[in-house]
């Protein structure tokens, strides 16, 4: 994520001696991407951050396809996924491909007994249903429902919720995910007609620095792998850091529609990019002012996309019988658009109160076990007057 942020204390040039007030050197880590020429943090620990005492059996947790090439649009009931209390148990692989995983997930407790960390893939949380923090070693996060919890690759995170009704909609980017290029200046910063700026996007406000030897034990996924890895200092011991490589939360709350006098196309409301996907946020807004527009959105072919949206509040006015929680699948080689009479209903109206996420990916996404078995076997039909 491109700006600039600082926690804690560090010393005054980078790669200097730099000492505890009881005279310990803290151990500096670059935290970066790309090798040496992405975006990057300077971390000080105050042990050494490659203490292994031991690795134990991987986990292969790879996704498995039930259907490997989909022409067919889907409808799957999130909330049919049923709650378990290990938060990465929880985490069920419903739609993926080689840029990225979409995940649902209803944790009901809290992540304590050991860390997370993903090696080789950006996450993004997105918090349906709960509320509580997000503990990482470069500082904690608060979150309630609305919330996108950006944590990128490498970040060792744990995450407390304050009850046991808990729904999140997650990507696994095998990419950076990104704010959108084009509401971006050549410098990075978000442009005077995006949709939300920087001051809505909230950084860390809390270090831990734990001090402590011991053995605690990381679950590390790498190529769909789960690693455990057993530390001998514990995770949370930085004291400072600078730069541009952490976690942080943007609620859609906060997403500010762009609206027009006809009917404006979905890249209006891009919040995210990544390697071959985006992601969308449609939230409340006003409708079109011309006195003839159409509301509801134009049948559109997919021909070069999958595009998978999650329903989160409100009436979504283009879909019959949708309801929280809902995802439907609309593939890439057909057209898809309102269902019957959602066009008639949206003429004359003067706003929408829907609340969903998109997903459009631009490579075609594969289906598992636990998709089908969330599947409305008939949605396909459901455009048949």
């Amino acid at each position: 994520m491109p700006f600039y942020h600082k926690m804690g204390k560090f010393p005054h040039k980078r790669h200097t001696v730099f000492k505890s007030e009881s005279g310990n050197f803290y151990y500096e880590e670059l935290f970066g991407t790309e090798g040496f020429s992405s975006m990057s943090s300077l971390l000080y620990h105050v042990h050494r951050p490659t203490m292994i005492r031991s690795v134990g059996d991987p986990v292969d947790l790879t996704p498995v396809a039930a259907v490997e090439k989909n022409i067919t649009s889907r409808m799957l009931n999130g909330f049919n996924v049923q709650p378990e209390d290990d938060f990465l148990q929880s985490r069920k692989v419903v739609l993926f491909n080689n840029d990225l995983n979409i995940t649902l997930a209803a944790p009901r407790k809290s992540l304590r007994s050991y860390f997370y960390k993903n090696a080789d893939a950006d996450e993004m949380l997105f918090v349906h249903k709960g509320t509580g923090k997000l503990r990482t070693m470069l500082g904690n996060l608060p979150f309630s429902p609305g919330d996108y919890l950006i944590v990128p690759r490498g970040i060792t995170y744990q995450i407390d919720f304050d009850s046991e009704e808990n729904r999140l909609f997650i990507v696994e980017s095998f990419s950076p995910i990104l704010t959108p290029r084009n509401y971006r200046n050549k410098f990075g910063q978000l442009l005077e007609h995006s949709p939300f700026c920087e001051r809505d996007l909230r950084a860390p406000e809390e270090l831990e620095t734990i001090d402590e030897k011991g053995d605690f034990l990381i679950k590390i996924k790498k190529e769909n792998v789960i690693h455990e890895v057993v530390y001998a200092a514990h995770p949370f011991d930085v004291v400072g850091y600078d730069g541009y490589n952490f976690p942080y939360a943007f609620s859609i709350h906060d997403f500010e529609p762009i609206t027009g006098r006809v009917h404006m196309p979905p890249p209006i409301h891009q919040t995210f990019e990544a390697h071959n996907f985006v992601v969308c946020s449609f939230c409340p807004r006003l409708y079109d002012y011309h006195p003839q527009a159409i509301p509801a959105p134009y049948n559109h072919s997919n021909i070069d996309s999958d595009e998978v949206l999650y329903y989160v509040d409100g009436d979504f006015m283009s879909r019959n019988h949708v309801d929280k929680g809902y995802i439907s699948l609309h593939p890439a080689g057909i057209p898809h658009g309102p269902h019957p009479g959602a066009m008639e209903r949206s003429i004359g109206q003067k706003e929408t109160l829907e609340l969903a996420v998109m997903v459009d990916t631009f490579k075609p996404l594969k289906l598992t076990q636990q998709a089908l078995d969330l599947a409305d076997k008939d949605y396909y039909k459901s455009w048949l007057e």
